[in-house]
């Protein structure tokens, strides 16, 4: 959403550095916000990734990371149709590959910027040995999003969740790279 009104607002400006650092914030604001009301419901779960990290850590059940992913992208599916329908039929547009970026190389980028994700979920919100941190962990999670997208961004989008590039992807049905 953020990406499409700076479009909007800049004929389609949104791969400049102004748009990077625009959405690099938005998207940082908008998790810290959705994983601290989410917190007390499912544990602020809004990536299958961290979900994913949850289960082999032995958090949460399969069946429970499984309902999970099953909500996960059939929210950013209808946030993307929500989006679609709120703007007048923008599109939503998938993620892609800068010029001059590899698979292999965004592939790489990715699990890098995941890890980094994930390992400050677990730090923050999952390792019990944590302590009581309280609103640490949303502001944490938020700004290591915000920071992967700000180096990552230009290469690849810097998704670091399979929800966040599904929506996108079957909204615009725009398959090329989702993988």
């Amino acid at each position: 959403g953020s990406g499409m009104a700076f479009n909007k607002l800049t004929d389609n400006g949104s791969s400049t550095p102004a748009g990077l650092v625009a959405a690099a914030l938005a998207h940082a604001l908008a998790l810290f916000v959705a994983v601290s009301i989410g917190a007390n419901i499912s544990g602020g779960h809004v990536n299958p990734a961290v979900t994913f990290g949850a289960f082999v850590g032995g958090h949460i059940t399969l069946v429970r990371s499984i309902l999970y992913w099953i909500a996960q992208l059939l929210g950013s599916v209808v946030a993307c149709l929500l989006l679609k329908f709120s703007t007048g039929g923008m599109t939503t547009s998938a993620f892609s590959l800068s010029s001059g970026v590899g698979a292999w190389n965004a592939v790489v980028f990715e699990i890098v910027m995941t890890f980094g994700l994930v390992y400050t979920v677990y730090a923050t919100a999952v390792d019990p040995k944590k302590g009581n941190i309280g609103i640490i962990a949303p502001i944490a999670i938020g700004f290591i999003v915000g920071a992967n997208i700000l180096a990552g961004g230009a290469f690849d989008g810097a998704s670091m969740n399979p929800a966040v590039s599904f929506g996108p992807a079957v909204v615009s049905w725009t398959w090329a790279n989702h993988w």
